[in-house]
C-alpha cells in the first residue's frame, strides 16, 4: 500500500482488531491500542489467554469477533502470520498490518491475492501520527 493509500485506510477505518495484545502497560502492542483508542478508533482485543484489555473484551480468535473488523494489526513472530492473514481473508477486513519488525511473504500474498491492504514492518502509531500531521 502507498502512502496515500495507508492514509486513506487510516482516516476510513474505525475497527481495529488487534492479534497479540498484551495486558501489560509496558508492551509494545498495550501502548499502541491504547493511543489507537485514544485516536477514536474501537480496538477488538485478540488475545486466547485474556478475558479483557483495555476496558474491551478480548476473543481467541478473529472468526471469534462477532463484529465487522476493518483493519488487523498483528503483533506475533512472523511465522505465525498466514494462519491469521487466512482468518483475517475469511472475516472480510479490509487490511492486514503487521507491526514493525514483522515481515512475512506468504502474508502478504495471502492478503494481496484476496483484496485486502497490506503493510509489513510498520508500526501503526507512527504510521497514523505522520499522516494525521503529528
Amino acid at each position: 500500500m502507498g502512502v496515500t493509500d495507508v492514509g486513506r485506510l487510516l482516516r476510513e477505518a474505525r475497527t481495529i482488531a488487534v492479534v497479540g495484545l498484551s495486558p501489560k502497560p509496558e508492551r509494545d502492542s498495550n501502548s499502541v491500542a491504547r493511543y489507537l483508542q485514544g485516536a477514536g478508533y474501537r480496538v477488538i482485543p485478540v488475545n486466547p489467554k485474556e478475558e479483557e484489555i483495555l476496558g474491551e473484551r478480548c476473543y481467541a480468535s478473529l472468526s471469534d469477533i462477532p463484529d465487522p473488523v476493518e483493519i488487523v494489526d498483528v503483533f506475533r513472530r512472523a511465522e505465525h502470520t498466514p494462519p491469521i492473514a487466512r482468518e483475517a481473508v475469511a472475516v472480510g477486513a479490509k487490511a492486514l498490518w503487521l507491526q514493525l519488525g514483522i515481515r512475512s511473504e506468504e502474508s502478504g500474498t495471502i492478503a494481496r491475492e484476496a483484496g485486502l491492504g497490506y503493510v509489513e514492518d510498520q508500526c501503526i502509531r507512527t504510521v497514523h501520527r505522520s499522516t494525521e500531521g503529528g
